[in-house]
């Protein structure tokens, strides 16, 4: 039993002195710490204060120095040395001196030195020229001094310990832990041996005795040698809280009541001498033994009223020791002992039942440590009191509403949520007051945003909360989202990391609820998953508004695309949750323009390249959009599809006036896009028009074409109207709105030519069918764009080739389409080896040859003369490779007559006209 009482009263020992120690180097640092940059501070004004090395004077004319063995020169002055800069005084300003004061009555004056003998003026040494010396070495630079690095937590933290052991009053420090060990094996010797006969009452009172003499003492020479005293005194009060542990748990000699009030006194006691003597180790040290009392000194009732009051009566102590004393190490022990051990039992021993006698207790917790940091603010000076206490700021409300929420699990609110909504309303209500009122004060600025922002969390807070029970991952975004900003606010890079990992901390969360509970929501928006998303979306949106508010571009990136797709992702899952399938296109159409619209009000307030290009992202996204309501629903306008197009049109050009007013430079490539949108749906409706109403293939293929028609004419003759609402600034947009068009139309065009267009119900006419007249029309609005502004009529002759061949493909398709509809020919790869076609196509090319000859002679135009007859040869070199199988038929027989008939008027009407050289040499002569 004795051996048993030995290990205890050893572990008993440790277990005081191991948190001491730690607490009282922790302290030790952060005094040091502030020693080393008073120490940098007074080195910094004694560098820019110290004066400057008096310059030697510069001699009116050199002169010969005489040699002299007596004098010498004095050599340079070094560099002060950073020692002999803090043992240096401060510089004293320059007076005039004052006549000297009468000596005091035993005062030694100083010796005054003889006077020197007066020398014969060829004794005295005349001044040296400053150029005169040229053995001199040059003064060397000054090296720069590098600025001292702070050493890591881990060297400060064994140099506090050592100076701990090694400075100040050593012999006191270690000997109280000697003593104590003393002590403790003096008494287990005693108690083997049988000396101790006395009853245990006796002995601890004597042991008692001697620890309440030596707080007296130790009292009375608390002024006189203050590091013993303090020392002495926690030793003392160790030791007595030792006796009571004995005498209750050991000797069994006390009731648990009157040991639990001895101690509570004891800690009292501790925490009074600490505050009135302005020791914070002492006071950590009764902190730490009030907390631990109830532990040791627990008899297994779990009275969970008595250790709660008792803890309520240690916070308050708090709160006063908070009123005069800013102690931030105290605040966070108690925050940390006080939830932490109210988690612990609410884990493993809370039941509904208990909720009336707990709830009074979390509140009255809640507002001690709500008055706290108000207080820690308070006691610090003007210009410090930016700096707040951000672990109780934004971790007590976390850690608080996180109890709530528990305590309300099952009894009488297991079926309703809204209780806890209403208790997050007034978290919020509260909150909002006391912003308001901080920011009637000055220099409460940083505090007051603080609890604007709990405000706000809070109060968005209480929507999911009324309907789904995701408060964890809500919570954690919104205070990620706090703890980025007020990292910022502080340049401390620890909250910032902290409030990012609580956010990825709260989207994982989040996909693990969806993933262990389902997706279980019946209303529109207002439901649990969508508002937890947005949350997390707004939180993510928050942080990287502060990260660019600091200049970190970068970093506010990541964090807008990071919101963005939460934003986006939370929309997708709300229409696929509930909106029809026939709809759901025409729903993410108004999402996305929506999305868009938002980002560009927000670009002309605070321009962002980020914003911009979300509404150019989400401008462009109309034309997948499109040919999925295409899929869904045959058109893009049928059912709501024309409802959501008219919100993209509204809210579409808004969005562009929105990105004129703030000139960046993706305006115009929004409206580029924007402009190409519109044809690309209207060609889907129009050709849904004639497949609905059965019109024939001509009538299909030109509603592909007709928007793309109608904005290139717009935009060739009426640019204005398609410049609007940039106006001049998308005039460099209309080159690349033009040949996209042209590229696109110009696809069309080829693809045209193996199409047989048919007209029905319209009867079939060459060029005057829909078909045909749209491939001219684009023939035209091409030659009328690529034509240079000055050269309307004098085209360039690449352009003239290019358009002449063109033209030529285009005549022959007609022919071969005219061959098709009134001949009875199938459009099919043999139409082209039926004699119709091949007599169609001399006639025609032979046409087209002899009006070249003719038109080439008349204006003296070789190049087009010499086209007419290379049309020509062509036509010859048909006759002979591909006509001359059809001599056997009439058609084949015609075309040869028909050629020859043609040739031989030529050579009549079209001669070829005169080469440049003849006409330049006549007009020479004349």
């Amino acid at each position: 039993m004795d051996d048993v009482v030995g290990v205890l009263i050893l572990l008993g020992l440790a277990a005081l002195a191991v948190p001491i120690l730690l607490i009282v180097a922790l302290v030790s640092v952060s005094g040091l710490k502030r020693r080393v940059a008073t120490l940098e501070s007074e080195v910094a004004i004694l560098r820019t204060t110290r004066p400057a090395p008096a310059q030697p004077a510069r001699a009116t004319a050199p002169a010969p120095v005489e040699p002299s063995t007596s004098a010498e020169v004095p050599a340079p002055a070094e560099d002060p040395t950073l020692a002999e800069l803090l043992r240096a005084p401060p510089p004293a300003t320059v007076r005039e001196p004052a006549p000297a004061p009468a000596s005091r009555a035993g005062a030694v004056p100083p010796p005054v030195p003889p006077a020197a003998p007066p020398r014969a003026a060829a004794d005295i040494p005349r001044p040296v020229a400053a150029t005169a010396s040229t053995d001199a070495p040059p003064p060397r630079p000054r090296a720069a001094m590098r600025p001292p690095t702070e050493p890591d937590f881990a060297t400060i933290a064994l140099r506090t310990v050592k100076r701990w052991f090694t400075v100040g009053n050593v012999p006191v420090k270690i000997g109280v832990l000697v003593l104590f060990a003393g002590v403790a094996a003096l008494l287990k010797y005693g108690a083997d041996q049988g000396w101790f006969t006395l009853p245990p009452e006796l002995r601890l009172a004597g042991v008692a005795a001697a620890a309440l003499g030596a707080l007296v003492f130790a009292w009375r020479k608390r002024d006189s040698n203050r590091v013993f005293a303090l020392s002495l005194q926690g030793g003392a009060i160790g030791v007595l809280l030792l006796v009571v542990f004995a005498a209750f748990k050991i000797f069994t000699v006390m009731p648990a009541g009157a040991a639990f009030a001895l101690s509570i006194v004891l800690v009292a006691g501790a925490g009074m001498l600490a505050v009135l003597q302005d020791a914070r180790a002492l006071a950590v040290f009764a902190l730490l033994a009030g907390f631990l009392a109830p532990i040791w000194l627990s008899t297994g009732s779990g009275n969970h009223v008595a250790l709660f009051s008792y803890y309520a009566v240690l916070n308050a102590a708090i709160v006063a020791i908070a009123w005069h004393k800013s102690w931030r190490v105290l605040n966070l022990l108690g925050f940390a002992f006080t939830f932490g051990i109210g988690t612990a039992w609410g884990l493993f021993d809370y039941a509904p039942e208990k909720y009336n006698t707990t709830q009074p207790f979390l509140a009255l917790f809640f507002v001690f440590y709500l008055l706290i940091p108000l207080l820690f603010a308070r006691r610090q000076p003007v210009s410090r009191r930016d700096f707040i206490d951000g672990c109780l700021v934004f971790g007590m409300p976390l850690v608080a509403f996180s109890l709530q929420a528990g305590l309300m699990q099952g009894g009488a609110f297991e079926d309703s949520r809204m209780p806890l909504a209403l208790c997050a309303l007034s978290l919020g209500a509260l909150y909002a007051l006391l912003a308001w009122g901080l920011r009637r004060r000055q220099n409460f600025d940083v505090l007051a945003q603080a609890y604007a922002l709990l405000a706000v969390g809070f109060a968005t807070l209480a929507v999911p909360l009324a309907l789904s029970a995701h408060a964890t991952a809500c919570v954690f975004a919104l205070e990620g989202a706090a703890l980025v900003w007020l990292g910022l606010k502080q340049q401390r890079w620890l909250p910032q990391l902290t409030g990012v990992g609580l956010q990825l901390a709260a989207a994982a969360a989040f996909v693990i609820g969806l993933s262990n509970n389902g997706i279980n929501a019946d209303t529109v928006i207002a439901n649990p998953i969508f508002m937890g998303a947005l949350l997390i979306s707004l939180a993510g949106l928050a942080t990287a508004w502060s990260f660019r508010a600091a200049g970190h571009d970068a970093l506010a990136l990541l964090a807008y695309l990071w919101g963005l797709v939460w934003w986006c992702g939370n929309g997708a899952h709300e229409i696929e949750a509930f909106v029809p399938y026939a709809s759901a296109p025409d729903a993410m159409l108004a999402f996305a323009v929506v999305t868009g619209w938002l980002a560009a009000e927000l670009h002309r307030r605070h321009p962002a390249g980020a914003l911009a290009m979300t509404t150019l992202v989400a401008l462009a996204s109309a034309g997948p959009i499109a040919l999925w309501q295409a899929d869904v629903h045959l058109q893009p306008f049928a059912g709501h599809g024309l409802w959501a197009w008219l919100v993209y049109a509204l809210l579409g050009v808004r969005s562009l006036m929105c990105l004129r007013d703030s000139e960046h430079r993706l305006a115009g490539a929004a409206q580029f896009v924007w402009w190409l949108v519109w044809p690309f749906a209207l060609a889907m409706l129009l050709s849904w028009l004639c497949t609905r109403h059965q019109l024939a293939d001509g009538w299909y293929v030109v509603s592909l074409a007709l928007p793309a028609l109608v904005l290139v004419s717009v935009a060739l003759f009426r640019w204005p109207w398609i410049a609007a609402p940039l106006g001049e600034r998308f005039n460099g947009w209309r080159p690349a709105l033009l040949t996209v068009l042209f590229s696109a139309l110009s696809l069309w065009w080829l693809g045209t030519l193996f199409y047989a267009g048919n007209t029905s119900p319209l009867p079939w006419l060459p060029v005057l069918n829909p078909m045909e007249l749209a491939q001219l029309a684009i023939l035209l609005l091409a030659l009328r764009w690529l034509m240079p502004e000055g050269r309307r009529g004098n085209p360039p002759s690449s352009l003239v080739v290019v358009l002449s061949v063109v033209a030529f493909v285009w005549i022959t398709s007609v022919v071969l389409h005219a061959v098709h509809h009134w001949g009875g020919v199938p459009w099919n790869d043999g139409l082209l080896s039926t004699s119709l076609a091949q007599t169609s196509l001399t006639l025609v090319w032979s046409v087209l040859g002899v009006l070249g000859w003719v038109i080439g002679s008349r204006r003296g135009q070789r190049m087009l003369w010499l086209a007419g007859a290379v049309l020509m040869a062509v036509v010859l070199g048909k006759l002979l490779l591909v006509d001359r199988g059809n001599l056997g038929d009439v058609l084949g027989i015609a075309s040869f007559i028909a050629y020859g008939l043609l040739c031989t008027v030529v050579g009549y009407l079209a001669p070829a006209p005169p080469r440049t050289s003849e006409v330049e040499a006549g007009e020479t002569a004349a």
